[in-house]
């Protein structure tokens, strides 16, 4: 499934917070969502998750969904939201809970996706007795039980160490290699939307405008820490933000 945002403008009370805002993500490409704090990143997310509407502008989706969807779109989020009470596999199960499938078909789901996210040995395991790590992947695999035909994620990978991210992100590279999915990764985070992304969006201070969308065409496959292509690109676009990001902090400190 492709996604099309179509002139998005969004605004809190008086607050302008998006403002025109037009991107195409193609079926089975990442899209990563850059910009300083306080830009719409999240509420941009919102609106393709249909959490929010937007004041104008519309987003629409294109294209068939894979076949056994459960739920064409999917959030991942930074805190991992899982239940504490219930084991790995009952937090899985949650997200399969309404849509009337045989336990068998249940089991089989959440033992695979446990399997894709290298999970199996925990299927038992309660997430206080996990990783910050282990439990982003639990909210990945619960994500990709319902095999949807969009993953939202919210900076799932910023309340982790650098050596976890690192390999997280090698994760989800694999996932995507395995089986290509359509996403939009909010990050503020250029090391990752250089990893991650087909493409990055670079937003405005608020309101949210493109300042620029750029394209990258290193294989995902490719994409190793130190290749000078990608450092290149990561410079580029700190260059691009810096000043924006700095003004933008500036003005949440002075409220």
């Amino acid at each position: 499934m492709d996604l099309t945002l179509d002139h998005l403008t969004h605004r809190y009370g008086d607050m302008l917070v998006l403002d025109d805002v037009s991107l195409r993500i193609p079926a089975g490409e990442i899209l990563c969502v850059i910009g300083p704090s306080g830009c719409g990143k999240s509420t941009l997310l919102r609106m393709l998750g249909g959490l929010e509407q937007p004041d104008q502008g519309q987003v629409l989706q294109g294209g068939e969904a894979p076949e056994g969807c459960l739920n064409p779109l999917t959030f991942v989020f930074q805190d991992f939201a899982l239940l504490p009470w219930r084991t790995v596999a009952g937090n899985i199960s949650l997200v399969l809970e309404d849509h009337g499938l045989a336990r068998p078909q249940v089991e089989q789901i959440i033992d695979s996706v446990l399997a894709r996210t290298k999970l199996s040995d925990f299927h038992d395991a309660l997430p206080r007795q996990l990783s910050g790590g282990m439990k982003q992947r639990v909210a990945i695999a619960r994500a990709l039980a319902v095999n949807p035909a969009v993953m939202l994620l919210d900076e799932p990978l910023s309340a982790l160490d650098a050596q976890t991210r690192e390999l997280l992100m090698e994760d989800l590279v694999s996932l995507w290699a395995r089986q290509p999915f359509t996403a939009v990764y909010v990050t503020h985070n250029l090391a990752e939307a250089v990893r991650l992304g087909h493409q990055i969006a670079v937003l405005s201070r608020r309101p949210g405008r493109i300042r620029e969308v750029i394209r990258i065409d290193v294989p995902l496959s490719e994409r190793t820490p130190g290749l000078p292509e990608l450092d290149a690109l990561q410079t580029r676009l700190w260059h691009l933000m810096r000043d924006e990001a700095l003004a933008a902090d500036q003005e949440l400190v002075h409220g």
